[in-house]
């Protein structure tokens, strides 16, 4: 199915390329996971044969919007039912997408703003989308010449770079605790601990593409804390003295992506 619709949905104005994405291209999905097809375009889109084609595939009516229709980063797209199966299409800017690779070989790593991601959205998710996406229809090739061919080392620099903001965090909810500024406090935590998790994918040359989930992901590297999952999920608990913990998590972490760090501590 995804393969018969990727090769109609290049032949609409505008659309450039489709890849299958989320946890089906990384073999990661249970049976009732939503396909995620990513709509590659140019400007000017015409969503209305791109209407045309959601009707004529979809169990029911389908939701389609404009470009920018979900925010500035994560773009727009359609929501639609195939045969029982949840189909997302996800519009994303081509132009746009080949700047965020550009951005991942320099090491340019920028936050932005995006309802949903509360963490924020790094620039270079589209490059880390494409990587781990499989290209379904991309008929002059020109997904293909853009995606990268693994975790750039400029990038991983970068990304590692960045627990110099944890520890900044760290100091400033010191000074927020003693005034009982427990918002603030855990702010600052939770950012503490998805910095230290993006480092740890960085050096493991992996691709982190949305805060759900992060956490329990490191329990997949080779490179990691002992218990680091579970030790950060209880920071949001119940459990005492949150900042000295996030600390005891950033110090091994940074101990442990440097050069001089231990391999394995599991």
């Amino acid at each position: 199915m995804e393969r018969e619709l990727a090769r109609r949905l290049v032949e609409v104005p505008g659309v450039v390329a489709v890849a299958l994405g989320g946890s089906r291209a990384r073999g990661e999905h249970a049976p009732g996971s939503d396909v995620d097809l990513g709509l590659y375009y140019r400007p000017p889109l015409d969503t209305a044969t791109l209407r045309r084609l959601a009707d004529e595939f979809s169990d029911g009516p389908a939701a389609l919007t404009e470009p920018g229709g979900w925010g500035p980063w994560v773009d727009g797209g359609g929501w639609l039912r195939i045969g029982g199966t949840a189909v997302d299409w996800i519009y994303r800017d081509v132009d746009r997408v080949a700047r965020s690779c550009q951005d991942a070989r320099d090491g340019r790593w920028d936050w932005h703003f995006q309802v949903g991601h509360p963490l924020g959205f790094p620039g270079t998710t589209y490059a880390g989308e494409l990587f781990h996406g499989v290209l379904l229809a991309d008929p002059t090739g020109e997904l293909g010449a853009l995606r990268p061919d693994g975790f750039p080392p400029a990038l991983r620099a970068a990304v590692v770079q960045r627990l110099d903001e944890a520890e900044f965090l760290l100091g400033g909810a010191a000074k927020a605790d003693p005034r009982g500024d427990r918002a603030y406090v855990a702010a600052c935590v939770f950012r503490v601990v998805l910095l230290c998790a993006h480092a740890l994918h960085a050096v493991a040359g992996r691709w982190v593409l949305n805060e759900k989930g992060a956490i329990a992901a490191t329990d997949r590297l080779e490179r990691v804390p002992h218990d680091f999952a579970a030790r950060a999920q209880a920071l949001f608990g119940a459990e005492p003295q949150p900042l000295a913990r996030a600390r005891e998590l950033l110090a091994e972490t940074t101990a442990l992506v440097s050069e001089d760090g231990p391999q394995r501590q599991r």
